[in-house]
């Protein structure tokens, strides 16, 4: 079900940027404004972005092999690093592109209701499409998804940035504002693409995972503080929408190796109903003479 909707959502987007990318390409070019094309080829980076999102969604959830054996969720956040490269780049160019106009000089821009109506549909739209990525991404842990949803919702910010600059211009007659507006449209940009190399790398780099996630792993393991002496070693990463969680549990020394066996996965089945896509591996270790509450457990 969770490889359905993620599915789903990807073709979602790859259709939304594919007729945005048509829309503000022809606005941009009959009105010779380098905000709206800007805008087009900012979108045209985030279909490509959506293309790998819906195939890396595909790829991360093939089963672990005999040379991926701990499966392939962090394709989702390669991509996610990979998709944050184009839009840096990207960026880079529409800087370039606004630079070099604004010290030629030669600033024209036609046609200013197109764009306004362009640019509002594109913001409507991303903005609604980007609230259901987020929403999937959530409920499935894509990092992909995710990426793909923090693009459309920069989209949005930048649809606006230009609908609010070509308003300028019509009211204030200065299409300066035109170039200016593109370059505030690439520094928000930047930021999205900092933002998501950021958050890939943490899971590439085995960070644990959220303090409330490791909370609730403390609180199962309190509620079979009875059955157990102590537990220790906790150590958790991400890996795509996988959490790897490894601890190490002491028994009381009367456990027999069945028993620990049992309870272990009774502990862990507990963990995975708290939190779902969770690998766990138990280590169970005996009590010895020095463990806390051994006395009284034991």
């Amino acid at each position: 079900m969770n490889q359905q909707l993620k599915t789903h959502a990807a073709i979602l987007s790859i259709t939304s940027n594919s007729v945005l990318i048509s829309l503000k390409l022809v606005a941009g070019i009959l009105m010779q404004s380098i905000s709206v094309i800007s805008e087009a080829i900012h979108s045209l980076i985030d279909l490509f972005a959506a293309i790998i999102a819906f195939m890396s969604v595909r790829f991360s959830s093939k089963p672990a092999d005999k040379e991926h054996q701990y499966g392939h969720g962090k394709i989702e956040n390669v991509t996610a690093t990979l998709e944050a490269a184009l839009i840096f780049g990207a960026a880079v160019y529409i800087i370039s592109q606004a630079v070099q106009k604004l010290s030629r000089g030669n600033i024209e821009v036609v046609g200013l209701g197109i764009g306004t109506f362009v640019m509002g549909l594109s913001g409507v739209i991303n903005f609604i499409v980007s609230r259901y990525l987020f929403s999937i991404a959530r409920k499935t842990e894509s990092v992909a998804l995710h990426a793909d949803a923090l693009h459309l919702r920069t989209d949005v910010w930048t649809s606006f940035s230009v609908l609010g600059g070509l308003i300028a211009i019509k009211l204030t007659g200065l299409k300066v504002i035109d170039p200016i507006v593109a370059i505030v449209v690439a520094i928000l940009i930047i930021k999205a693409a900092w933002n998501l190399i950021k958050d890939s790398f943490q899971d590439i780099l085995d960070t644990r995972i959220p303090l409330r996630d490791e909370e609730i792993i403390h609180n199962v393991l309190a509620n079979y503080s009875d059955s157990i002496v102590d537990y220790h070693k906790l150590k958790t990463r991400k890996a795509g929408p996988i959490r790897y969680i490894d601890i190490h549990i002491v028994f009381p020394k009367r456990s027999t190796v069945e028993d620990a066996h049992a309870l272990s996965h009774r502990i862990s089945s507990r963990i995975k109903e708290r939190l779902a896509n969770s690998q766990i591996m138990v280590h169970i270790e005996p009590c010895d003479s020095l463990c806390s509450g051994c006395h009284l457990k034991c």
